[in-house]
């Protein structure tokens, strides 16, 4: 089970003694323990850590490495021995240090994976205890549903987890499905979904009261993506259960919005489809014509992300919500541009880039802002149609899908987009290799500025 963040010290509670170096003495270990440490290589680097025998023999406490990384304490909640812990002294920073910690608990245990360590940690002084465990529940909600592989976690599924959360917190929820998409101008959403064995489906949740401001968030649901007949090659499947990373985000940060509370209104929509092969799937040339009326050449069925976004985007705008923010496992081109680990944003509101950019370093989140560069809105044109999906030189790839989805926000007070990767290549202090839920705690952070009391 995830680490357990108390309020108090347990009597029986041993010391983490953090360190940035090999000044063990500074960290208020006993000179015993210190030379312990020197006769064991210990030497304080980045991530290492050391258990120290008590004056009985038995575990008596550890030091930690922490270097300039306060996220770098994640690694204690894998790497303690079970029981009870605490800070000789407090970290730089109480809530980081804290949700560090948590996050750095989680383990995907549902297919026999062990789970990790079973530890309580005392919350150093000072940290918000309600809002680390609602940031650590939004995350973990968004890194089960990615990690969850597509045969449990299609279009039905993904509707069971968004009814689940609205069960919780009292949510409005509407769910078109199937044909009905048709009939409620829900084209493309259709289309890219109609060859899955689960039928395709816009899920539609609502919260908050009426008369506060409006803030809709996008999530691109396809829990499957084999490329439709722009079939991709089979090492471009292994991850393809990860593209529903963008709904699996907006549901975490939906969580962590309606436990803090915030004084919006909510609206969370999620466009739930399989690009899947059969003979009713849609096809490279079909043309589509979108809510909005647009009309879309399909240059390539591998860019149906944006096609049931714009559907969404089209009728969370009609709206006019004061903010609109949408995420999406998009473009290859966007981890060719910045990695795994640093999804870019687009916006146009000057503002809100400024304090996206600045929560996301505040609050150990990365992102970076990428240009809406209006000159390669010529690459989409279309011969036939208003737009084509794709460009035709491969390049800049990340923008000009951004720049299609622009299309399709008008209204809005504000627009931003997030490419995302939505999965840890590699094993981090506060994660493990899978499912990761990027941008949400900056989103967050911005937001509770923005609403909070």
């Amino acid at each position: 089970m995830p680490l357990t963040l108390t309020a108090r010290k347990d009597t029986a509670s041993l010391p983490v003694y953090l360190t940035s170096g090999d000044a063990l003495e500074e960290t208020g270990a006993s000179a015993a323990a210190c030379v312990w440490a020197r006769a064991n290589g210990f030497q304080g680097a980045e991530g290492a850590m050391l258990t120290i025998p008590g004056d009985d023999g038995a575990l008596g406490g550890a030091f930690f490495g922490v270097g300039n990384a306060t996220f770098g304490l994640g690694r204690l909640a894998r790497a303690l021995p079970k029981g009870a812990w605490h800070f000789a002294a407090p970290p730089k920073d109480p809530n980081l240090a804290s949700l560090a910690l948590k996050l750095g608990s989680y383990a995907f245990t549902r297919y026999g994976k062990k789970p990790t360590p079973e530890i309580s940690f005392a919350a150093p002084e000072g940290a918000d205890l309600a809002a680390v465990e609602r940031q650590a529940e939004g995350t973990f909600l968004a890194r089960d549903l990615i990690n969850t592989p597509a045969n449990d976690m299609g279009p039905e599924a993904l509707e069971e987890a968004a009814r689940r959360l609205a069960e919780k917190h009292g949510v409005e929820i509407r769910v078109t499905a199937g044909e009905a998409l048709l009939s409620e101008n829900l084209p493309m959403i259709h289309a890219v979904g109609r060859a899955g064995a689960q039928a395709p489906r816009l899920i539609d949740m609502r919260w908050g009261a009426e008369s506060a401001p409006k803030v809709t968030l996008v999530g691109k649901g396809v829990c499957f993506d084999t490329g439709g007949l722009d079939i991709k090659p089979a090492n471009g499947m292994l991850l393809m259960k990860k593209d529903m990373g963008g709904a699996a985000n907006v549901l975490g940060l939906a969580s962590m919005i309606m436990a803090a509370k915030l004084p919006v209104r909510l609206r969370v929509l999620i466009p739930a489809v399989e690009n899947a092969i059969a003979g009713n799937a849609f096809r490279p040339g079909d043309i589509l014509t979108s809510r909005k009326g647009i009309t879309v050449e399909v240059g390539n069925t591998d860019a149906e992300g944006r096609l049931v976004l714009a559907d969404a985007l089209a009728l969370a705008d009609e709206e006019a919500p004061e903010l609109v923010i949408d995420m999406a496992t998009l473009t290859g081109a966007a981890r060719v541009a910045l990695g795994p680990d640093l999804p870019p944003f687009y916006t146009h509101n000057e503002a809100l880039a400024a304090r996206l950019s600045e929560a996301a370093e505040m609050v150990v989140d990365p992102l970076w802002r990428m240009p809406l560069w209006q000159p390669y809105k010529d690459k989409l044109r279309s011969k036939v149609a208003d737009t084509n999906n794709v460009t035709s030189d491969g390049f800049a790839g990340s923008i000009t899908a951004a720049l299609f989805l622009e299309r399709f926000v008008e209204k809005a007070s504000a627009w931003a987009h997030f490419d995302i990767y939505g999965w840890n290549p590699s094993e981090k202090p506060a994660a493990p290799v899978g499912g990761e839920a990027q941008g949400i705690r900056a989103i967050e952070r911005v937001l509770t500025e923005r609403y909070g009391a």
